[in-house]
């Protein structure tokens, strides 16, 4: 291997000593880097909000809670138990998103973020319940809301999912994802009118993300050699931070900023070939790229999105999947850390995991099927 990251994780090691984690800890511990005191703010907004966050264990919600708390706001969480241990210095109220809502009785906060992933029963019991006890409610959504994603540039004004375009009949009790989303929008939408805020990120990457969808380029990218890239590297992609999104989250909270929001970025659709060797910029390895067709790909089983993480190609249907105009939500706040950052802290975080969790990356080629498909494609091209 032409490059260990042996900063990275000298860096991880030296920083979980000096606060007394370990590498191998919780997901606050491993995410947030933070001691188990409550940090101070370092960039107070003009005025400080009570913010309510259900769940806030998960991916998002760490980050949440962080910004939060550097913008200066005071922040409660709404879980079954996991917010004391993971923030003791918060206030946790304990209850049940199935239906036990009763420690919310009775108090009052400026804005409440639910973090739903695909629930819309939770979302309905969650807004009626605090229907008037919040002045705002934000719910996090997702680009899978869309139900046409043809328009180029594409729009928050773009149809969403419904029953009848989604062909699922309304007594349906699992529904498909963006269904789902578009589903607990409305009822938001309905419950809260001229209240609400929807948050609709496209695919959430960097520290703390374990589905590994876009850790998979970093990490392989640092283990160098010869790289399968799909495409001809110009398909454009539109994705976004972790931080970036909680960030931009807490600005719209600070505002009581209503309507609705695509999360992505930038602003000008990064070029697949400028992500892939935008990333391989923060590395040391001796790699190179070898650009395969999407024809081919298909031919030989390799799914983009799947295979091929971040990448989806303009067919028919998805021109304009990322191609989004971000000018509405830049001028609400929306802003981009670099891609370097990003995948800095990436692979900081993905070194930082077990090695049994290092070696069991999901999306993505592995090393033999990826060796496999290039063996066939130079085969083919001679």
């Amino acid at each position: 291997m032409a490059h260990t990251r042996k900063d990275f994780l000298k860096a991880t090691a030296l920083g979980g000593a000096a606060l007394g984690l370990n590498p191998t800890g919780s997901l606050a511990e491993r995410v947030t880097r933070t001691p188990l005191e409550k940090p101070a703010p370092t960039r107070p907004a003009p005025r400080a909000k009570n913010i309510l966050i259900l769940g806030g264990t998960g991916f998002i919600g760490p980050f949440q809670v962080r910004s939060a708390l550097e913008r200066g706001h005071n922040v409660t969480l709404f879980n079954r138990g996991s917010g004391r241990a993971m923030f003791p210095y918060l206030e946790t109220l304990v209850g049940d998103r199935n239906g036990d809502y009763e420690a919310l009785r009775g108090r009052r906060w400026d804005v409440v973020i639910d973090n739903a992933r695909n629930n819309p029963s939770w979302t309905e019991m969650a807004a009626e319940f605090l229907k008037d006890s919040v002045d705002q409610f934000m719910y996090v959504s997702s680009r899978s809301a869309y139900a046409d994603l043809s328009a180029v540039p594409m729009s928050s004004d773009a149809p969403t999912w419904t029953y009848e375009s989604a062909g699922v009949p309304r007594d349906q009790e699992n529904l498909p994802y963006g269904l789902g989303k578009a589903v607990s929008e409305r009822i938001v939408q309905r419950v809260m009118p001229g209240r609400s805020t929807i948050l609709r990120p496209g695919l959430i990457i960097g520290p703390g993300d374990e589905t590994d969808r876009f850790t998979y380029w970093p990490v392989r990218i640092h283990r160098g050699g010869e790289i399968l890239a799909p495409g001809d590297g110009s398909d454009p992609v539109q994705i976004i931070d972790v931080r970036d999104l909680t960030d931009f989250t807490v600005r719209l909270a600070e505002d009581l900023t209503t309507g609705e929001f695509n999360c992505i970025g930038p602003a000008t659709p990064r070029p697949m070939a400028e992500l892939l060797y935008g990333i391989r910029a923060v590395t040391t390895a001796e790699s190179s790229f070898t650009w395969v067709p999407r024809e081919f790909l298909e031919a030989h089983g390799v799914r983009p999105y799947q295979e091929m993480p971040c990448w989806r190609p303009p067919v028919p249907g998805f021109e304009g999947f990322a191609r989004f105009d971000l000018t509405p939500e830049i001028e609400a706040g929306l802003t981009f850390r670099t891609l370097a950052d990003t995948a800095e802290a990436t692979l900081e975080y993905h070194f930082s995991r077990p090695v049994e969790r290092q070696n069991s990356i999901g999306p993505g080629l592995t090393a033999e099927r990826e060796a496999e498909v290039l063996a066939a494609w130079h085969a083919q091209n001679g």
